[in-house]
């Protein structure tokens, strides 16, 4: 990391404030959607982390939780207030173990769902040019950086 920092130039900082600043609205026009739909931003994570999970049983609790970067009771309250929406469903485990909870969306948290991320998508490919330069510059310098360090 050293070596690289030492190299950042006037360029850099200004593409990585690009990027800050690019990523906050994105963040801010992201809580705008789901306000339009009656979500909070966490409630509308809550919603991607439990679709996006890649067991079709849905996550647990833990894991959503680890999806949030939040603590266990967090989660557990922030499930708690999205299920009596009746956006999500707890589900019990199997025979095999009745103590694991596994979340799932209904139907109306699938549609709200799919509202914010069709709109989502819409506004990444419109951002797709500034994290291209980004990424373009980033690997610029970080080329330029293992060239200088391998003449050492």
């Amino acid at each position: 990391m050293g070596r690289l920092s030492a190299r950042l130039t006037a360029r850099d900082y200004a593409n990585l404030l690009s990027f800050r600043v690019g990523l906050r609205r994105f963040l801010r026009w992201s809580e705008e959607r789901a306000a339009e739909v009656g979500l909070t931003s966490t409630q509308h994570q809550l919603l991607l982390a439990i679709r996006g999970h890649p067991d079709v049983r849905g996550p647990t609790i833990g894991e959503v939780a680890d999806y949030l970067c939040t603590r266990h009771h967090s989660a557990v309250q922030l499930v708690d207030r999205v299920e009596r929406l009746g956006l999500i469903r707890r589900n019990r485990g199997g025979v095999r173990d009745r103590r694991e909870v596994r979340l799932t969306l209904t139907e109306a948290g699938q549609a709200k769902l799919a509202l914010l991320s069709a709109a989502h998508l819409e506004e990444l490919q419109r951002m797709a040019p500034m994290i291209d330069t980004l990424v373009d510059s980033a690997a610029t310098s970080a080329a330029g950086c293992h060239a200088a360090g391998s003449l050492h």
